[in-house]
């Protein structure tokens, strides 16, 4: 967890060096959102290998090298920045993408080797919280930072943050027994679909995804054009943080708001008031609606994600955790890769009000 905070502050660091860094060389809100998309159409593509290296590997090993490629990847970014290159940045993003694609399904698959399965959606909540509070804190900090220090420096700091994780990951201790190899065919996610056909609890918490990642997915974009429509540059710092406190206060409920309900219709309404919230941004021009609209979407995005990861962590055999949290990050990124365009592109287009 302490591991996941360090990093996740120089990811968040990177975010909005990322955002800083093209608003002052790519004028088009679709061409910003093509090359966000970069990492994860890179993620989407290993995610497959990914899976199968988790699994059959010790996941310790996995996060230890794919932080190191984290490392690797800001050097391209300060070529970027020394040269101005959009290419550059892009190649950064690449690395940092597949970085990505390793990393996370490795912490969701470690995470029911170092807890029971009765501690696991109270770890969930925790989990996510500190994501959270590392994202607040992460772009509250970069948006302070900016005032006072370049985007080399930014870039920096967020390389020093990537380093502490790959020490911190050395000191990781518990039981791991990776899958032994007997059938090749079997490697890939041929085994993930007959647990989503035998257990369609799986199934419906994937298919109820795409309304929780629409918010997310073109979050920085509505952010950065609300600032624009209110003519406030300080808004997007009370959207982050409307949105995170909320996202924690949902997560730190989440065990007491389930219950003894089933968890797919406690996620059937979240998912129902988080599609209000996006409705609700159509009055995103005056900034306490703005706020209130943030707040109440993390609110039941902090419910939603640790309970729809402790559904799968339950029912899907600890074997297959590798390849199916890669399966599922390749879903999420297939969802970020086509809101990010469509919003890019309807920003351009027809507004934002219409697009909400």
């Amino acid at each position: 967890m302490t591991g996941e905070f360090i990093s996740n502050m120089g990811l968040w660091l990177g975010v909005i060096g990322n955002l800083e860094f093209l608003s002052n060389l790519v004028p088009s809100d679709f061409y910003k959102s093509l090359i966000l998309l970069l990492g994860m159409f890179a993620g989407l593509l290993f995610g497959p290998m990914a899976g199968r290296i988790i699994d059959t590997k010790s996941k310790k090993k996995v996060m230890v090298y794919s932080s190191l490629l984290r490392i690797i990847s800001v050097l391209f970014m300060f070529v970027a920045i020394y040269t101005s290159s959009v290419i550059w940045m892009s190649v950064y993003m690449i690395v940092i993408g597949i970085a990505a694609a390793f990393y996370q399904p490795a912490i969701q698959a470690t995470l029911p080797l170092v807890v029971k399965d009765y501690q696991l959606m109270s770890i969930n909540g925790l989990h996510m919280n500190v994501s959270t509070i590392a994202r607040i804190l992460g772009t509250a900090m970069a948006g302070v930072l900016l005032l006072y220090l370049n985007l080399f420096q930014i870039y920096f700091l967020s390389m020093i943050s990537y380093f502490v994780i790959l020490i911190g990951t050395f000191f990781l201790t518990y039981e791991d027994k990776p899958m032994v190899r007997k059938d090749k065919s079997k490697e890939g996610f041929k085994e993930v679909w007959p647990t989503l056909k035998n257990t369609p609890p799986v199934l419906m918490g994937l298919v109820l995804m795409p309304v929780p990642t629409l918010f997310p997915g073109s979050f920085n974009l509505m952010v950065l054009k609300i600032g624009e429509m209110q003519g406030d540059p300080t808004v997007k710092s009370w959207l982050y943080t409307a949105e995170g406190l909320g996202f924690m206060l949902g997560a730190f409920f989440a065990r007491k708001v389930t219950g003894d309900r089933s968890p797919i219709k406690v996620m059937l309404v979240a998912t129902s008031i988080m599609a209000l919230t996006h409705l609700s941004l159509f009055f995103a021009d005056m900034k306490i609606p703005a706020i209130i609209s943030f707040a109440v979407f993390g609110v039941t995005a902090g419910i939603f994600f640790p309970l729809s990861a402790t559904l799968f962590q339950t029912m899907v055999e600890k074997h297959l955790h590798g390849r199916f949290f890669s399966f599922r990050g390749m879903i999420d990124r297939i969802l970020f890769q086509i809101i990010l365009v469509s919003a890019g592109l309807f920003l351009d287009t027809i507004g934002f009000k219409n697009m909400v």
